[in-house]
């Protein structure tokens, strides 16, 4: 399958911060790779890096050659940055509108800033608008739209020129969630149509939702400009299988404390009104007895146990430890 976006070894530095620190990876089209990580981990620095926003630090390596690069649909960002982002459809965490203007005129504006001519905006405009739902809305003035209705205003914008690669930067921050599973769909519908000659849309998105990552193709997890580790989500999840015992009763606070003084037991997390223990390899069974039998000891009630499937969390807080 054609790779969209290939990014080897970059670097970003502010003074002293090493916000970028060697990340490598590879987007297909047709993909939606996930960037998930704590906050300050290089995310959005990544996503401008890779956009051209930002020049990534030179480094060379021992034979003087050039040892960082990006290629995104197959032009060099250094050297061709124009044409790459001409490829390009970028939603920044901040999009911005302008709100005294409709939502016909806006996406025009970036229609023509695009190179867009006047026989092609309108029903290009049309287009992607239906798409994203706001067609009933073309004459809605944007600073009136709720949030949710700004960010796929946004997309569409990103989306205007058919880039072949969208980049997408937390784009659901601070939306409801049925907002959040429509612009998901949205994501997904785009990334399944293949253009007339088989080739389609590849998707880079960052995110701090769990349940929007498992819906890529595949997910990396990013620390301090890393990238710790990357696989489709149900690689991930397999990292951790078996080793994950759900709890439940009264009262949760002493039974995570219970949990905790367990030396088999690596972690204790809350998942609203139940704990989920991550467990050391092959000791499951030993640890279920020990607590019900700990739990009954310290006057607690456990009313449910048992091991479950990872969830993609589990696997984040494990990398992060």
């Amino acid at each position: 399958m054609e790779v969209l976006i290939e990014a080897q070894n970059i670097r970003k530095s502010f003074g002293e911060t090493r916000a970028v620190n060697g990340l490598s990876l590879r987007v297909a089209a047709r993909e939606i790779y996930g960037l998930v990580g704590p906050d300050g981990a290089g995310k959005t620095t990544t996503i401008r890096l890779l956009c051209g926003a930002l020049q990534t630090d030179r480094v060379k390596d021992a034979q003087g050659t050039e040892a960082t690069s990006i290629h995104v649909a197959g032009f060099d960002v250094s050297r061709q940055v124009e044409q790459a982002r001409s490829q390009i459809g970028y939603l920044p965490q901040r999009f911005s509108l302008y709100e005294e203007l409709t939502v016909l005129e806006n996406i025009r504006f970036f229609a023509e800033v695009r190179g867009l001519s006047a026989a092609e905006w309108r029903p290009r405009c049309m287009e992607i608008l239906h798409f994203v739902g706001l067609d009933p809305f073309v004459d809605r003035r944007a600073g009136f739209l709720s949030g949710g209705m700004k960010q796929k205003l946004g997309l569409a914008a990103a989306l205007v020129h058919r880039p072949r690669i969208l980049m997408l930067d937390e784009p659901t921050t601070g939306v409801d969630p049925v907002t959040r599973q429509d612009f998901w769909q949205l994501i997904i519908r785009l990334v399944s149509q293949a253009d007339n000659d088989g080739s389609g849309v590849a998707v880079l998105v960052s995110t701090p939702y769990m349940d929007e990552a498992s819906r890529c193709t595949r997910v990396g997890f990013m620390r301090d400009g890393k990238l710790l580790l990357e696989g489709t989500p149900a690689e991930l999840r397999a990292r951790l299988e078996k080793r994950i015992l759900e709890l439940r009763g009264q009262p949760l606070a002493l039974l995570r404390r219970v949990a905790e003084a367990d030396e088999a037991v690596e972690d204790a997390q809350m998942f609203g009104d139940r704990i989920h223990l991550r467990i050391q390899p092959g000791k499951i069974a030993e640890v279920e007895a020990r607590l019900r039998q700990r739990a009954s000891v310290e006057g607690s009630e456990i009313t449910l146990l048992r091991p479950v499937s990872p969830q993609l969390e589990d696997v984040f807080i494990s990398l992060l430890e």
